[in-house]
């Protein structure tokens, strides 16, 4: 069952939804809407990324399945004991998240993956709504500095207070925020994250989950 708050006809970026639209002419099989959330309903952990990749949750509606990233994701996950399987090869493929939601700070493709300001805005409240369906003590695991900006937006803090790390973690309205650098291609192949690096900080938000 889809979220209250989730609007999968939402077209409030224009530059998006000329985007999209586009995408969809080219690729009748994809996707090409906002990108729901994906995982339990009553999870602890929530998992924020950047956006839909295009030939990834564009292309197969769920966050991060068919990315790049969401192979060391995925793994991670299983590996860490909040995914079933390994491996996220499509949107019906079985795969359940245990305890674990994974969404975007940004819910539509943006052009070279990269959300303009204004459009980071325009979805914060629907990342809000997600933060504040969460029970206080829970995790929210932010993946690179534009999803991190979106949660501590999203929590009414100020940025200043919060700056991004790699492995920092902060206290914001009874939660608890970890940060890792994205998954990406860039920054894996570059060694910037390496599979040891990403475990950790998912190992890191086990322990801080309660019991």
């Amino acid at each position: 069952m889809r979220d209250a708050w989730f609007d999968i006809g939402c077209r409030r970026c224009g530059r998006l939804a000329d985007f999209m639209a586009r995408v969809k002419a080219d690729h009748p099989a994809y996707h090409c809407r906002p990108v729901p959330p994906f995982g339990d309903p009553g999870a602890r952990l929530l998992v924020v990324g950047l956006a839909p990749g295009m030939h990834g949750a564009n292309a197969s509606g769920r966050p991060f399945t068919g990315d790049h990233a969401g192979i060391l994701l995925y793994r991670t996950l299983y590996e860490t004991g909040f995914a079933s399987a390994p491996v996220s090869e499509h949107a019906d493929d079985g795969l359940e998240l245990r305890g674990c939601r994974i969404t975007n700070a940004v819910k539509c493709l943006p052009p070279q993956n990269k959300p303009i300001g204004e459009e980071v805005r325009n979805c914060n409240p629907f990342l809000r709504e997600e933060l504040r369906a969460l029970e206080p003590g829970s995790v929210v695991v932010a993946l690179g500095q534009v999803a991190h900006r979106a949660v501590v937006s999203a929590l009414g803090a100020r940025q200043k207070d919060h700056p991004f790390a790699h492995g920092a973690e902060h206290e914001l309205a009874g939660l608890r925020l970890v940060d890792s650098y994205h998954c990406s291609r860039y920054n894996t192949q570059t060694k910037r994250l390496t599979a040891e690096m990403f475990r950790e900080v998912f190992r890191r938000a086990r322990t801080l989950l309660p019991p």
